[in-house]
């Protein structure tokens, strides 16, 4: 596989440096980037190939990973389209359908989406996938190979539902660290100082997203094994149930796929 990424923004680089760390050679992965300051940069740390020329960055490649921000695909589709012979194209760019992509392709629909979270940047994504039809078993095998240097992977049967990707998964690390924020506050406000608050929360989501990703349980379950009747814990979830948090929760993350969707109907062609 040789891979060419257009755009080198932050997604690119936590990919090169993925598939660095997963043996790819330097040699099979080029950068087009049209920021002389972003090539200079991407050189320096990961010393792959790069250039600002479309078609000097296609000509030797089989696979091409679309990284570039929602408003760039248009024109850099009208670019990439006459260059096109059998590539498969990746796309990580949010908000954009995969119909619009090949719409602006001219009709190519060698195109898999991929909806990565940003726990890349340390190799521990999770990812859904969409292919189009046209898309076989072998490339849906290099899809795999290339997202999987970051982290894990969630195919999807329609591409609507990568916008409830995006609400649980895509957005949800900033879920996380909100929750985190309170609990460091709360433990601020209780006599702990800053690096104890944020050590006790830090390692207490990292020891509880273990014990979950190992258990058999539901998390249903393993809150009620913390749960100790009367306990401190009891104390805290009931005052959580009674001020409908999980409802609030649920409502905002129905809103973050709205939003999701609404980023797309802005960018479809219809």
């Amino acid at each position: 596989m040789n891979v060419t990424f257009i755009g080198g923004g932050n997604m690119a680089s936590a990919l090169i440096g993925g598939l660095l760390q997963q043996g790819f050679s330097t040699t099979q992965i080029c950068v087009v980037e049209i920021s002389s300051t972003a090539r200079k940069r991407i050189k320096n740390k990961y010393n792959v190939t790069v250039t600002e020329k479309l078609t000097d960055g296609i000509v030797n490649c089989n696979i091409i990973l679309l990284a570039v921000k929602p408003q760039q695909v248009p024109s850099v589709a009208q670019d990439l389209a006459p260059l096109l012979k059998t590539h498969l194209i990746i796309s990580v760019v949010a908000g954009i359908r995969a119909k619009e992509i090949c719409n602006w392709l001219y009709g190519y629909k060698k195109i898999i989406r991929a909806m990565p979270n940003t726990p890349a940047f340390v190799r521990a994504a999770i990812t859904g996938l969409f292919a189009l039809p046209k898309i076989n078993t072998v490339e849906k095998h290099y899809a795999e190979t290339i997202i999987k240097a970051v982290g894990t992977i969630l195919w999807v049967e329609k591409e609507e539902q990568l916008d409830a990707v995006t609400a649980i998964s895509g957005s949800g690390p900033a879920y996380i660290f909100y929750f985190m924020e309170a609990m460091e506050k709360a433990g601020r406000e209780l006599g702990l100082n800053e690096t104890q608050a944020h050590q006790l929360s830090l390692e207490t989501f990292l020891g509880a997203t273990k014990l979950a990703s190992i258990s058999k349980e539901t998390p249903t379950v393993l809150r009620s094994n913390v749960t100790s009747k009367n306990g401190t814990t009891e104390r805290a979830i009931n005052a959580m149930k009674n001020s409908g948090i999980d409802k609030k929760i649920i409502h905002a993350i129905h809103l973050a796929h709205k939003r999701s969707q609404d980023i797309g109907d802005e960018f479809s062609t219809k």
